[in-house]
């Protein structure tokens, strides 16, 4: 761990997908335990960060979401600069969104990291009663796209802790293996990349172009 930071990695991850899938209100939970149904889009990029404990090492992640900008497709290369970890997001009750997922799903291996971790995420789990997209199906093309797959709900929290902790666990154990192997393209934490980021005043803060949406 370095001298004053109190992290061992830090790694980047992106929420991406449809406007209105709960990306904001599932990173609030995540980072703030917090929940807000009447939080609106905003323009611009925000991110929360929160520190998790993995194989007791301590990994920071810091969260990245596209705050509205999905709406305009003005999501810049920029915003997946970094990044070892994203999280598509679709709406269980909404199939379009899930729809919409190839398109996001070619963006991010167009813009981001080839050796990104990407996870599937059916969202709004707690509208059972108004599913529109079969767990079986998104589960068949992660598979077939070799993504992980989990089911949230922001409202009731189930699952959110997980999805964040899965994720952030498969990035360390492919750090950890690609050090253990003193590879030369080792993905390293991102203060020791060269990547200019801004940090929050403290692990649950969150630089924003606005509210949540």
């Amino acid at each position: 761990m370095t001298e004053g930071s109190n992290y061992d990695f830090l790694f980047k991850v992106v929420l991406i997908g449809d406007s209105g899938v709960g990306k904001s209100i599932v990173l609030s939970r995540f980072t703030r335990n917090e929940f807000n149904l009447d939080s609106k889009s905003t323009i611009g990029v925000e991110f929360a960060t929160r520190s998790v404990q993995v194989d007791s090492k301590t990994v920071k992640a810091q969260i990245w979401d596209t705050a509205g900008q999905e709406r305009y497709r003005a999501i810049t290369s920029a915003y997946y600069r970094g990044a070892v970890g994203a999280l598509l997001v679709y709406d269980i009750a909404k199939h379009p969104t899930y729809q919409n997922v190839h398109r996001w799903l070619k963006e991010l291996r167009d813009h981001a990291d080839s050796n990104i971790v990407i996870m599937l995420v059916g969202n709004k789990s707690d509208l059972k009663h108004l599913r529109a997209v079969p767990t079986d199906e998104a589960k068949a093309f992660a598979t077939e796209n070799n993504l992980s797959f989990i089911e949230t709900s922001a409202l009731d929290a189930s699952n959110v802790e997980a999805a964040f902790q899965n994720i952030l666990s498969d990035i360390y154990h492919i750090v950890a293996k690609k050090n253990l192997e003193n590879s030369s393209d080792v993905i390293q934490p991102l203060e020791g990349r060269g990547i200019d980021i801004a940090k929050s005043e403290d692990d649950g803060g969150a630089k924003q172009g606005g509210k949540c949406c």
